[in-house]
Formats: C-alpha cells, sequence, structure tokens
C-alpha cells in the first residue's frame, strides 16, 4: 500500500467522523487534520510534494476525484492537511457516524456530554482505531484518532490530531460526502 492511500483514506475516514454530533450545524466545514509516528510525518510530506508538483491536469483530476466524494483538499498551514466538506441537516440529525459507508465501519460510538468516542475498522486499507471528539459548540470540535493498519506486513501506527470549523451554510461548489461504491 502506498503511504498517499493510507493517508487519503485516513483524512478521508476522519473528515467524516464528526459528522455524528447532533449539535453542529450543517454547511460547510473545514477540518484540518495533522499526522504524526510511523511513516506518516514523511509519508504526508511526501504527498504533499506530490500535489505541489502535479501538473494541472493531473491536480485537477485528483481534485475532481476527491471532490465527488464531497471532500476539497489542500494543504493546512503548519502542516498536515485541510478539506473542505459539506454536511447536510439530515448527515447533521443522523446519531450515526457517516464513515459506516464504504470501506470503513463504525465498532462502537458512545456520547457523554459534549465528548464522543468512535471506534472503527476499515478494509481498504485494512486499519482500525478510535477516535474522541471535542465538541466546543455547534460550530467547532477538536478530534485525537489512534490508527493501526498494515504496511508490508507489519503493523504501523500513527495519530491525527484535527480541528473542525463550520465555515457558513452554504456549502458552494461542496457537494456533501458520497460514499465510496
Amino acid at each position: 500500500m502506498r503511504p498517499s492511500t493510507a493517508i487519503a483514506a485516513a483524512l478521508l475516514a476522519a473528515a467524516t467522523l464528526p459528522a455524528a454530533a447532533q449539535t453542529l450545524k450543517p454547511g460547510l466545514w473545514e477540518m484540518r487534520q495533522k499526522m504524526q509516528g510511523g511513516q506518516m510525518d514523511k509519508a504526508m510530506a511526501e504527498m504533499q510534494q506530490q500535489m505541489a508538483s502535479m501538473s494541472p491536469e493531473q491536480r485537477k483530476q485528483m481534485e475532481a476525484m476527491m471532490a465527488a466524494r464531497g471532500v476539497q483538499m489542500g494543504p493546512s498551514a503548519g502542516g498536515g492537511m485541510a478539506v473542505k466538506v459539506c454536511m447536510t441537516r439530515e448527515m447533521v440529525e443522523r446519531d450515526e457516524v457517516p464513515a459506516a459507508q464504504g470501506d470503513c465501519k463504525t465498532t462502537s460510538q458512545k456520547r457523554t456530554g459534549n465528548t464522543m468516542a468512535v471506534a472503527f475498522s476499515c478494509t481498504n486499507p485494512t486499519s482500525s482505531g478510535d477516535s474522541t471528539i471535542t465538541f466546543n459548540g455547534p460550530e467547532s470540535y477538536s478530534s485525537k484518532t489512534n490508527v493501526t493498519t498494515q504496511k508490508n506486513g507489519k503493523a504501523e501506527k500513527f495519530t491525527m490530531e484535527g480541528t473542525g470549523r463550520w465555515l457558513g451554510a452554504d456549502c458552494g461548489s461542496v457537494k456533501p460526502i458520497q460514499p465510496r461504491k
């Protein structure tokens, strides 16, 4: 598995986790994720370098692929990645984690006060982990996700720390997240 595949899958899964809270506002969200541990720091830097060196046609193709899934992705200040995601009212009102669609599924979820604990497993790439999400009100949250994945037959662990902030009710050109088919 290439590092950029694992990173893209982890970012997509992480970007969808916070949608479960009924207190969040629907609309356009900016979610920033920074990975640490294992080979992920190096892989994240390589992925950002690869994205920066893509031809305009390649970048457009990558952006179109992510947009088809409802994610607008780019580098984040201070390292990491930033994604813009459109969350519909239905997504916010459902008391489930959208990452349960496609190749990832929620194995447990519990909310106490403003904190949610979520465990998940994915088949492509093979990985599992847990997240703790702290909601700071209807317009922001912070999260920490621990992930274990397989690389060359060995378990590799990394951590993602993230934040999310509501940008507004209008999602503009960013479409709602679509599950993988």
